[in-house]
């Protein structure tokens, strides 16, 4: 059996009583690779406020001739700073290669995209009641606002 430190067991027990939220992906197009970092500090706000908790954070290009690239976080937006300090050290590894081709498909090519990890920790109070009642989160999903909004249209018609 692998020792662990008193953190790590800290850590378990913390996760193990509480429970982890839900898990989420966000895949952002930055069409023609322009990267402004505009958003950047919303994700920091969310990560203090506790919201979420980013478990990985990765970029990457789609060339113009369908190639794939990672991209390092660094100056994204060619200003001078590493625009995502904060978040460096933030992969857990989760996001490879093949998740990012995977992901290449849902942009066009000639755009950049970052794919996004994170828990959903506001949501941890709901899943340890689920979890006391012996309930499972089965699924979840998204439904893209396109498809709500036109959804509201059609109703207001």
């Amino acid at each position: 059996m692998q020792d662990t430190t008193d953190e790590e067991q800290d850590a378990a027990m913390t996760t193990e009583e509480t429970g982890m939220g839900p898990i989420s992906y966000l895949i952002v197009e930055f069409p023609g690779n322009k990267m402004t970092g505009e958003g950047f500090t919303e994700l920091v706000k969310l990560v203090d406020l506790g919201l979420i908790r980013v478990l990985d954070l990765a970029f990457f290009t789609h060339d113009e001739d369908g190639s794939v690239r990672a991209l390092a976080l660094a100056d994204l937006d060619h200003d001078g700073q590493l625009d995502l300090a904060v978040f460096e050290g933030a992969s857990s590894g989760m996001v490879d290669e093949s998740d990012l081709a995977d992901a290449a498909a849902a942009i066009n090519r000639g755009s950049s995209a970052g794919v996004l990890i994170f828990e959903n920790r506001w949501a941890m109070p709901f899943v340890s009641a689920l979890k006391a009642a012996d309930a499972q989160l089965v699924a979840a999903g998204y439904i893209p606002q396109q498809t709500v909004l036109a959804s509201l249209d059609a109703t207001e018609s």
